[in-house]
């Protein structure tokens, strides 16, 4: 399971306009913001922003400057796969060493969309003995025993919410490596990134026939 909210993305016009300093090209830029404020790509801007981006990373400097943030909830062993992406990628978690006793276990805090009913039967055992540790830990709290059986215990299914900031360079690296993983959290990511402003023209550039 994969979920993505709270989206914005922010700078395409002065990312675009800084396409433009190498040549000084300024007076050729046609964008603009129509009648809700939203940032339309003119024809000029969107030719130069593919031939840049076809030239290759070197030449489409311009895509680190488009800034995208967005809240993702993803289980742990999708956000260990993530975390290779360092370059150019910042992220706020919520805090499992923190909070992991504030509120009751359920099945809602899983990806659980791809367990049989084996699987499923083993993770509600799992999260008996989760709750089980969490009530012995809140009657004291100064027994770390079972905080530490909580944390150790901890499926890697376990859903956390993180703030991510990415770029679209960002992006174009994940679209093409991850697009056809066997993860389907990763094809979910790979949608919302095909969902985001011009992103079939800027990321998708490689699926032109």
């Amino acid at each position: 399971m994969l979920k993505t909210e709270r989206t914005s993305v922010m700078n395409m016009e002065n990312a675009i306009r800084g396409a433009r300093n190498p040549m000084n090209s300024w007076d050729r830029m046609d964008s603009y913001y129509d009648e809700n404020g939203t940032f339309v790509l003119g024809e000029n801007d969107l030719n130069l922003a593919l031939r840049l981006i076809r030239a290759g990373s070197d030449d489409r400097k311009f895509m680190r400057q488009i800034l995208v943030s967005v809240d993702i909830t993803a289980p742990l062993y999708w956000w260990k796969e993530f975390d290779t992406y360092k370059v150019g990628t910042v992220a706020n978690s919520t805090s499992t060493m923190h909070k992991i006793h504030t509120k009751p276990f359920s099945r809602d805090d899983f990806s659980y969309d791809r367990l049989d009913e084996g699987g499923l039967q083993m993770l509600d055992q799992i999260i008996a003995y989760l709750e089980a540790e969490r009530s012995r830990f809140l009657e004291n709290r100064e027994d770390r025993q079972s905080w530490h059986n909580m944390i150790q215990i901890l499926p890697t299914g376990y859903n956390q919410m993180r703030t991510v900031t990415l770029n679209y360079e960002n992006l174009i690296n994940m679209y093409y490596a991850r697009r056809n993983h066997k993860l389907q959290e990763w094809r979910t990511l790979c949608d919302w990134i095909m969902s985001l402003p011009y992103a079939k023209e800027l990321i998708g550039f490689k699926n032109e026939a």
